[in-house]
Parts: structure tokens; C-alpha cells; sequence
């Protein structure tokens, strides 16, 4: 009996129990879109790492033991997803996991969370950086924030002020290392937050939403999630972009109106019901 019956995205990232951010982010999300996500976690916490205390278990040293046990099984999957990687070793584990289990029609997303707010994480060297640019050459579609793409492509940040020339240099640079598609987040214009998606072959696109709150954690995992669903889902790459941008918009300002915390991320389950299965 086979166990590829059905659709199936694998999912890089940590577990975090609380705050609403990588697999438990992902989980219900892509399962929502119709598909059936298969998590390979890199670390263990009780919640993430932006509240005072956390704990926390590294789960390196198990991840080829465990992607093992799915070779016997002989799974196959549509699509492979990656997150917040904490070393060079789970980038690398990432990579072997994408040669193994990738090619063919397999869709290989990678959310290149490497920073934001124009600084890269305390745990992220000059060697993961680099390492995290061999990853992308492997990815169909990246989903860089605005500080990870001018990481990946040596840009002196600006909060402000982008030129769409300047996004499409940027673009054309990660285009060039392998990925077919790629969308830049969280571009400030103004009242509104910008997503430029560039497509090989197609019209580079610039999809605004209204700002909404304050940054909350997780946002990233639930847009990349969208993204990777409705890859395996045929949906276009521009109308993904823009349903990703308005759903997480408007949990944000779900979030707002229920008082929750930054630190507890986007209350997406009270509108997972609005996110339309294509």
C-alpha cells in the first residue's frame, strides 16, 4: 500500500508550543489549503525565542535518523519547505533532504529567515550566510524579507525609499542563483507595506496592503506557508502573493482587536475559515 496518495509539503522548522510561529504555523494552514504538511523539526521550545525565557532543545544531531525512517517508507512529497535554520549543519541536512527528496515536479520553497529589520540575527555567522545562499540555489520560489534579500545579494539596507529598479536589480541577482520565483517582503511605502513579486518570463508585480498594527512574530510562517500550498495547488504566483499579504493583514488587525500580544504572533485560526481553498 502506498503512502503517497495524497498531496504532501515536508516542513523544515522548529516547534515552538506558543507564540504562533514556524510548524505550528504551518500545520494548520497548509492542511486548511488541502494538503498534508509533514513536519521535520529543528529544535524544540516551549515558546520562541523573543520572549525572556524559553525552553529549548536542539534537534540536529536527530534530523537524519528521523528523514531515515521516512526513506523506508518511501515518501514522496510536492512540495519541500524550509524556515528559520539555527547552523550551517541543519542547512546542510536542508540540502541533502531536497537532493533525496526533491526534483521532478517537487516544488522546493525556502523562507531565507536569516533577519529583519535591517539586522541579521545574533546567531546567524558570515559562514550560514553564505551557506544560506547554496540553499536557494535549490528553491523554486524564495521569500525573503526586505533585510535577508539585501543580505543575499551584498544591498546596503534602506528602511525607505526603494526604487522599483532597485527591487528588480535585487530580484534579477536571486533569479540568477536558481529560483524561479521570488517575492520581497515587508518593503515600507508610505501607509502601506509592500510585497514586489518577480515571476522568470512575467511582469515583475508590486502588491500594496493598508498597514496594519505592529509587527507581530510568525507573519512570515503564515505568508510562506500560503505560498507553499498554493504552489502545490497551481495557484498563480501573483494571486498567491496577494492572498497571503491580505490574510495575514487582516489577522493582524484580528489580533488587534482580541488585545493580543505582539510576542503571541497572529490569531489566524479566528479567520482560516476566509482563506480560499483554490
Amino acid at each position: 500500500m502506498s503512502h503517497n496518495n495524497q498531496k504532501k509539503i515536508a516542513v523544515i522548522n522548529d516547534l515552538s508550543g506558543f507564540g504562533r510561529c514556524s510548524l505550528t504555523v504551518s500545520l494548520p494552514i497548509i492542511s486548511y489549503l488541502g494538503i498534508q504538511c509533514c513536519p521535520i523539526p529543528t529544535s524544540i521550545l516551549s515558546n520562541h525565542m523573543g520572549f525572556e525565557e524559553f525552553f529549548f532543545d536542539d534537534y540536529t544531531g536527530r534530523m537524519e535518523e528521523y528523514i531515515g525512517k521516512w526513506r523506508k517508507l518511501g515518501l514522496k512529497f510536492e512540495g519541500i519547505t524550509s524556515g528559520f535554520l539555527g547552523s550551517k549543519e541543519q542547512i546542510e541536512t536542508v540540502i541533502r533532504f531536497i537532493r533525496e527528496f526533491g526534483g521532478g515536479q517537487t516544488k522546493v520553497v525556502i523562507d531565507p529567515v536569516m533577519g529583519d529589520n535591517g539586522r541579521i540575527y545574533a546567531t546567524y555567522t558570515e559562514e550560514m550566510c553564505g551557506e544560506m545562499r547554496r540553499l536557494i540555489e535549490y528553491a523554486n520560489i524564495i521569500t525573503p524579507n526586505l533585510t535577508e534579500c539585501c543580505r543575499l545579494t551584498d544591498t546596503v539596507y534602506k528602511e525607505e525609499g526603494w526604487e522599483e529598479e532597485e527591487l528588480y536589480g535585487m530580484a534579477g541577482k536571486l533569479l540568477g542563483q536558481g529560483p524561479e520565483k521570488v517575492v520581497i517582503t515587508g518593503i515600507l511605502q508610505g501607509d502601506f507595506i509592500a510585497s514586489y513579486a518577480v515571476e522568470k518570463g512575467k511582469e515583475p508585480k508590486m502588491i500594496q496592503v493598508h498597514k496594519a498594527g505592529t509587527e507581530r512574530s510568525g507573519t512570515g510562517d503564515v505568508f510562506a506557508s500560503i505560498i507553499a500550498a498554493d504552489a502545490i495547488n497551481g495557484v498563480g504566483f501573483e494571486d498567491s502573493v496577494r492572498k497571503a499579504s491580505d490574510f495575514v493583514r487582516e489577522g493582524i488587525l484580528k489580533s488587534v482587536e482580541l488585545d493580543i500580544p505582539s510576542t503571541d504572533g497572529v490569531c489566524f485560526e479566528e479567520i482560516l475559515y476566509t482563506l480560499k481553498r483554490d
